[in-house]
């Protein structure tokens, strides 16, 4: 069983990506940066901060942004470095497989698939408030049975089921064109939020800010674990690393900016968010940037908001769901999955399979099952990836230290430790309920493995 930890040379890798089943390259440094400002701002300014600021740390919501920000900058570091030499699909899986070995690479992998599903899942939930909002201002009130999950006493969420039909659409025609539609509503987003902050800044009331921290410290990690869904925008980016056209350049500054001008975007608007309203009032609304302009009067500000977060969340769903795809073809072309879901389309060249399947998993989680659930799942499997990212940087510095690195982490091997430290942290604060239900999937994972993806790696044929 020691094969379990057979690694694959960054040379197949790459062999791969330019292969009979590689994908096209077709994207630059501002798609990336797109990519990343579209998956990252969405969830946590237009669904998480109401639900967070309520139950978790109040006005403090800005020192967990911060908190949760410094730990993604570190390993958005080890991502661009790794990203830039190993452009291939698949993010931390790809990497911990070059690094690592096939059996933290599946761990990953799986971690992933996790990962991206739950937070497709949520986005959807929360565009489905949103949507539910806009129909409510017009006069039209959907059935509670066909817009709640059933733990919330409906029967299905209905709309977050149809967006996700029409993402998985868009992202079976082309990459490229699923590009330029997250570039189009990434900019009406970003109008939206730039008007909230004009708009709201001059209701901003001190007295909402007291008492700042009314759950403790405590209550303010427990809330960076859980808010840190919000920044996870820049690992999707490095699942794109395959339709790359210069990765060596333009991965590192993808990842980089959008994450520099998402944390700026956070702390501005989570401040002003929870000035406006008292933060317990946020127990009321799935859509808390509408529910606070409401509040305070400003009802066509309110529609808007609302107008603007339906693009922006549409956005993070199509990012999302792309990283997801390109995970799940990897493995499968790995042959650690079946190998029918590796395979590209020849006439749309989208792993077509993949994303069949993604958007059928994805609809039964958002119609079925509630927020709180799926975001918190979301996050243990991305701070999984993040350690083991930061992890691979380590090994490949130590193993492969002549390899060209178009971008290289500073003060490595602090950084990473820092970055792997700063994860398991958050990890460590997540909710009890969490932690079983990540180690159920897992358990379920590594059967798997054993019991099919050791035995039909690709490796065993090469």
């Amino acid at each position: 069983m020691k094969n379990i930890f057979r690694t694959k040379p960054i040379e197949s890798l790459l062999e791969e990506a330019s292969g009979k089943e590689s994908l096209q390259k077709v994207l630059g440094s501002f798609e990336l940066t797109m990519l990343g400002i579209g998956a990252i701002i969405g969830t946590g300014i237009f669904v998480l901060t109401g639900l967070a600021a309520a139950n978790y740390f109040g006005p403090a919501l800005v020192i967990s942004f911060i908190l949760a920000g410094l730990a993604c900058g570190f390993a958005a570091l080890c991502y661009a470095e790794i990203a830039a030499m190993v452009p291939v699909a698949g993010s931390a899986y790809t990497y911990g497989y070059a690094a690592l070995g096939e059996f933290w690479a599946w761990i990953i992998g799986w971690d992933l698939i996790l990962e991206y599903a739950f937070a497709v899942g949520t986005v959807a939930i929360g565009w489905s408030g949103y949507f539910n909002n806009i129909l409510m201002d017009l006069g039209i009130n959907l059935p509670k049975a066909i817009t709640k999950a059933p733990f919330e006493g409906g029967v299905v969420n209905l709309p977050a089921v149809l967006i996700l039909l029409v993402i998985t659409a868009i992202l079976i025609v082309g990459v490229k064109e699923s590009a330029t539609a997250n570039n189009v509503i990434v900019g009406i987003k970003l109008a939206v939020i730039i008007l909230f902050i004009i708009l709201g800044v001059g209701h901003v009331n001190p007295a909402n800010w007291h008492p700042f921290m009314p759950y403790g410290w405590k209550g303010v990690f427990s809330g960076a674990s859980i808010i840190f869904f919000a920044y996870i925008g820049f690992d999707a980016v490095s699942t794109a690393a395959e339709e790359v056209k210069n990765p060596q350049k333009d991965l590192p500054r993808g990842i980089i900016a959008s994450l520099i001008i998402c944390t700026v975007l956070y702390i501005v608007v989570s401040a002003i968010l929870t000035g406006m309203v008292p933060y317990l009032k946020f127990k009321e609304t799935a859509a808390p940037v509408a529910f606070a302009l409401q509040q305070v009067g400003i009802t066509w500000g309110s529609a808007l908001v609302a107008v603007g977060a339906i693009c922006g969340l549409t956005s993070v769903l199509l990012v999302m769901m792309f990283g997801q795809t390109r995970v799940l073809f990897a493995m499968s072309r790995d042959g650690l999955l079946p190998k029918v879901f590796g395979h590209v389309d020849s006439k749309f060249h989208t792993p077509l399979r993949s994303t069949l399947l993604v958007g059928i998993v994805t609809m039964i989680i958002a119609g079925f099952t509630p927020i709180a659930v799926v975001s918190e799942l979301t996050n243990i499997g991305t701070l999984a990836a993040f350690v083991i990212v930061s992890a691979s940087v380590i090994v490949l510095r130590k193993r492969e230290p002549d390899r060209p690195r178009t971008f290289k982490v500073p003060f490595s091997p602090v950084t990473p430790i820092l970055s792997m430290a700063a994860c398991i942290f958050l990890i460590i604060n997540l909710q009890g309920v969490t932690l079983i239900r990540f180690a159920v999937w897992l358990v379920f994972g590594l059967v798997l493995y054993f019991v099919y993806g050791y035995k039909n790696s690709a490796i065993n044929e090469e």
